[in-house]
């Protein structure tokens, strides 16, 4: 159990869990299923992204640094905090009772051509009717719902992560 802990392993189960994700996304939910993300779903892929390459990057190169593990996974760590923040808020707006879900403005694209990147943050994080719909579930659970069971254990991945780098594995306590 010990060696599937590794710094190395954990770094690969980030990476293949973000591709995973980001196939899912893609290639089913969008591709195949025909529906678009809304702002909230495009911003969770963002730190989806993020955590997957600082994961990529230290699996690859699989620093022997502290400091430099600690810097990588400070920026994973960041990539897949912001995805839970995301997800956090789109179950909120999703559980919104109809009466209080905000209106539909213009989509993100507009938002981005036309507005300051601090007040295209402000508006995605309002919300909109797109983010508040429910258009596909799985066992009773919405995308981002499901989205939110994968990050929480992406965190907790991350928890692990840090104790290997805090406390790694030496050949004395693999003999135990």
């Amino acid at each position: 159990m010990r060696q599937l802990t590794t710094y190395r392993n954990l770094q690969i189960f980030l990476v293949l869990m973000a591709i995973i994700g980001m196939s899912f996304a893609l290639f089913y939910l969008q591709r195949h299923l025909g529906l678009s993300p809304c702002p909230l779903c495009i911003f969770q892929r963002i730190g989806l992204i993020v955590m997957g390459g600082f994961a990529l990057i230290s699996a690859l190169f699989n620093p022997k640094s502290k400091v430099v593990k600690l810097l990588l996974w400070l920026g994973s760590l960041a990539g897949i905090g912001w995805s839970t923040a995301v997800a956090i808020r789109h179950v909120w707006l999703q559980h919104l009772p109809a009466d209080q879900v905000p209106s539909c403005g213009p989509g993100l694209d507009y938002w981005l051509d036309t507005l300051p990147m601090l007040q295209v943050l402000k508006e995605v994080f309002a919300g909109s009717g797109e983010c508040a719909s429910i258009d596909w579930t799985f066992v009773g659970l919405s995308i981002p719902e499901l989205s939110l069971i994968l990050f929480s254990v992406l965190l907790m991945a991350h928890g692990v992560l840090l104790w290997r780098i805090v406390r790694p594995i030496t050949n004395q306590s693999i003999a135990r």
